[in-house]
């Protein structure tokens, strides 16, 4: 007897082979860096959110080699039993201090954050409003609230506050990526928080992109943001950062209820500590960044000034590392990363359901340890393409 749902799998999966929509699992040898080997093929990588170049820095390395003699490989434990090691408390300290935050929790990935943040403090008595743009762990977090869900154009103030007004919910929570992970654009942070003061909501603000680069490497806070009691800031760690994990910083009433009620802390296991010291030598190496930054800074006007002219597709508006090259159907932009790649180029094509459909693009992002030589490369590249 045929197993029904197994076919059923074998055709959808047919289904997004035929849509140019399969996905595949690149297979990275040696450490994260600007030239990397994937798949045995030796390239330079456009498609890493190691924005700083930290991800393989020698000061981070040794700072997990000296944690490791110190504390072992795994926690053993979850936070609140005996998993929390000095380490992890270290760097929440360092990190509140940071970001200009009186307190922060450390989570293991930036997923796991989300889902703390938005299921403890909003429930069925309460309503999410969220920038349609937003990232998936953020619309997954607000569907398993239980809340109202209400989503607002992207960064339509005029349709948000409509909706804010609208609203009878108890509790009232904006919800809004910083820096957008696919259009690389900016939200509008001080004219959401100017929303939540009216309305009297939170505003969770999601920085996976924008932590590390952004003024002086404190993120994308503003300092009206930064002094707000209902402003909640959440900072990814495995990107500019270069490590792993996220940490979310706040009132110090908002990161004890953490602790309390987020079930994606409480339930799991901490992450290693030795990740945590690795950490906090990322926070000093950001701290100290500043010729990084600029170097990264010349890296985005070099490439779009050099795709100035180019016919096929559209540069989105954008100064941070992500550069969105939109080209428009699924195959075309399939194609066009395949013939980088051929040229030892690794530019990813996002499509459909990640970014809206006739939407695909190539997402390039750039980093410190990028050399002008690599960006020119790919400038050559796309030009020679067109």
């Amino acid at each position: 007897m045929s197993f029904v749902a197994l076919t059923r799998l074998r055709q959808g999966l047919a289904a997004l082979r035929n849509d140019h929509l399969e996905r595949r699992r690149p297979l990275l040898d040696g450490a994260q860096g600007a030239h990397v080997t994937i798949n045995c093929q030796r390239v330079i990588s456009f498609c890493s959110n190691d924005y700083l170049g930290l991800a393989a820095d020698p000061a981070l390395v040794a700072a997990g080699h000296a944690a490791l003699d110190q504390c072992g490989v795994g926690a053993g434990a979850a936070h609140l039993i005996a998993g929390h090691h000095r380490f992890h408390h270290a760097f929440e300290a360092a990190f509140a201090h940071f970001v200009g935050k009186p307190a922060a929790l450390l989570f293991s990935t930036g997923y796991m954050a989300n889902l703390a943040v938005i299921t403890a403090l909003v429930s069925r008595h309460g309503e999410l409003f969220a920038d349609r743009l937003n990232h998936a762990s953020l619309v997954d977090a607000a569907q398993l609230s239980g809340a109202r869900f209400s989503r607002y154009r992207h960064n339509d103030l005029a349709q948000l506050e409509s909706q804010l007004a609208d609203s009878t919910a108890q509790d009232k929570l904006i919800v809004s990526d910083l820096v957008f992970s696919m259009d690389g654009d900016l939200a509008p942070v001080d004219a959401l928080l100017d929303l939540a003061e009216r309305y009297d909501a939170w505003l969770y603000l999601d920085d996976a992109h924008g932590f590390g680069v952004l003024n002086e490497g404190r993120g994308g806070l503003t300092e009206a943001a930064r002094a707000s009691d209902r402003v909640i800031y959440l900072a990814t760690l495995g990107k500019a950062a270069g490590v792993s994990g996220a940490a979310v910083a706040a009132q110090p009433e908002v990161i004890e209820w953490l602790i309390q009620k987020a079930r994606s802390y409480i339930y799991t296991t901490a992450s290693p500590p030795h990740l945590a010291a690795c950490l906090l030598e990322s926070l000093r190496q950001i701290e100290a960044g500043t010729v990084r930054r600029e170097r990264l800074s010349a890296h985005v006007a070099q490439l779009r000034q050099g795709l100035t002219g180019l016919k096929r597709g559209v540069l989105m508006p954008s100064n941070t590392p992500i550069q969105p090259l939109v080209i428009g159907a699924n195959a075309d932009a399939v194609r066009l990363s395949k013939d980088l790649l051929q040229r030892g180029l690794m530019v990813p094509a996002i499509r459909t359901p990640t970014v809206p459909v006739n939407t695909a693009r190539l997402r390039i992002t750039l980093s410190a340890s990028h050399s002008a030589d690599d960006v020119a490369q790919l400038l050559e590249a796309l030009h020679a393409l067109d």
